[in-house]
């Protein structure tokens, strides 16, 4: 657990000095204060949201005003965790200056700390004039969930040569960009060591494996909050949703008995007031 808040200096600092860093998502404020409180080093407002709190059945139709209605939540419960935030997808796309403006958007509206988008050399452009402008950028290489009707699915990435020398060679030109970190998703877990030796920033590993130089999680799943399909990659701590479950159903039949609200729940008022708007409003 870190003893100050995150920074992209200490984040360089915990790999040189091989601290193991931790990531997780959080989209709201109780999560953001529970993240915190449990000593998590980066929170990532993802663009996740846009399927397990949103509904979505992908990360697609999340928009800027999404990412930022939720990280002002995340910000409001969290002052002593840096915080990066996705950009969603077409926010950095369309143009350069357009990509700029929306991270800018994320920082100054949202009160992010990073932004993170996916991609490797294609978007280069976006990434060195966003850090030109003084912000932060996370990259993010390998599985790009934004990019899921083009890959055919959520597939595990680099495991033929070919495929493996592109996601190489794209996060050293990320490096080169000026990328504070990388997150690596559904890469082998030989390729995304070799990776995390061969650069000089840290590496964040979704389903990359435990040669990267920290992890992240989807809270969702890592709480099991959610039902759904759980990725291979993911490991719940809880099972939060049967526990959610069972409450809500007593709560209901507790209701529906009688047995709540009990005497204790409820508020007491003078006898004499009540006496009285009984005598003047003519109620029996």
């Amino acid at each position: 657990m870190s003893t100050s808040k995150a920074t992209t200096v200490k984040l360089q600092e915990m790999k040189r000095d091989r601290q193991k860093i931790v990531m997780l998502t959080a989209y709201d404020y109780p999560t953001a204060r529970t993240a915190e409180q449990g000593g998590i080093d980066v929170i990532l407002v993802g663009d996740s949201l846009g399927m397990v709190v949103l509904g979505y059945d992908s990360t697609l139709p999340v928009t800027m005003e999404d990412m930022i209605h939720h990280t002002k939540a995340v910000t409001r419960g969290s002052k002593q965790t840096m915080i990066v935030t996705d950009l969603p997808f077409l926010s950095y796309h369309i143009s350069t200056p357009e990509a700029v403006r929306n991270a800018g958007r994320l920082i100054q509206e949202g009160g992010a700390d990073a932004v993170k988008l996916e991609g490797g050399r294609e978007v280069i452009e976006q990434v060195q004039a966003i850090v030109r402008a003084g912000i932060p950028v996370c990259g993010h290489i390998g599985l790009q969930p934004q990019m899921v009707n083009q890959l055919g699915g959520y597939k595990v990435q680099g495991k033929d040569f070919d495929g493996a020398k592109k996601i190489l060679e794209d996060a050293l030109l990320l490096q080169e960009a000026g990328c504070f970190a990388l997150v690596l998703e559904c890469v082998p877990t030989s390729l995304a060591a070799l990776i995390s030796e061969r650069l000089s920033i840290p590496t964040i590993g979704i389903g990359a494996g435990d040669g990267c130089d920290g992890q992240v999680l989807v809270v969702h799943d890592m709480l099991g909050i959610t039902d759904k399909y759980l990725p291979k990659f993911a490991k719940k701590y809880s099972e939060l949703a049967e526990d959610m479950k069972a409450a809500v159903a007593q709560y209901a039949q507790e209701v529906r008995d009688g047995a709540f609200p009990e005497a204790h729940h409820g508020f007491k008022m003078s006898e004499d007031v009540l006496e009285r708007l009984v005598e003047e409003t003519g109620l029996s």
